[in-house]
């Protein structure tokens, strides 16, 4: 009787250790899928990008400082290294600042701001960035299902074992959450 409370004991202990790797190799596999989809939408903004320069080269006097910051930035985010998660995304997220005032400034050329051509590309990025903000989202989410996996008790046990490792979450850079300062004094004025 005691060998079959034993053998019991044991089929448990085994049915818990296969299951609990399975759901760290699952969840370790989200994230892994989460930075692919990050991976791709970076790779088509990149697709993207000598399209709008070739589209806006073509009117005079454009801002060509901001052009060439856009070609250099796209030129350094391809010469990250796959696995350097924190460096692309800071890349990424100024080749977005510089993208969004290359979109500022066409403000300035009417004819440029027309072009349909530059419509659809802006629209594409605009949706492209989205996608971007969307998928940091999806593998933040997936680094802390994976953290709690790898930190909570028992499942922390078989995560030891099998050498699991927690990801770096990915960070908005501060500058980006400074809340921009308003006059309201302008306002008052506007309404005189």
């Amino acid at each position: 009787m005691l060998w079959i409370i034993l053998i019991i004991v044991l089929a448990i202990l085994v049915i818990w250790y296969v299951s609990a790797y399975n759901g760290l190799i699952k969840t370790r596999t989200y994230v892994q899928e989460s930075w692919s989809q990050i991976d791709v939408q970076l790779k088509r903004r990149n697709d993207l990008i000598p399209n709008l320069v070739s589209t806006t080269k073509g009117y005079a006097n454009y801002e060509q400082g901001t052009l060439k910051k856009v070609v250099e930035l796209r030129n350094q985010l391809t010469a990250i290294p796959a696995d350097d998660h924190q460096q692309t995304m800071a890349v990424s997220n100024e080749l977005s600042t510089t993208l969004r005032s290359l979109f500022a400034l066409s403000e300035n050329y009417p004819d440029l701001k027309a072009n349909t051509q530059f419509k659809e590309l802006m629209e594409e990025l605009t949706n492209t960035e989205n996608k971007i903000a969307y998928s940091r989202q999806l593998y933040n989410s997936s680094v802390a299902n994976l953290t709690v996996k790898i930190q909570s008790f028992p499942s922390n046990i078989v995560a030891k074992i099998h050498h699991f490792q927690e990801n770096e979450y990915l960070q908005v850079p501060e500058e980006e959450k400074t809340t921009p300062k308003v006059n309201f004094d302008d306002f008052n004025q506007s309404d005189k």
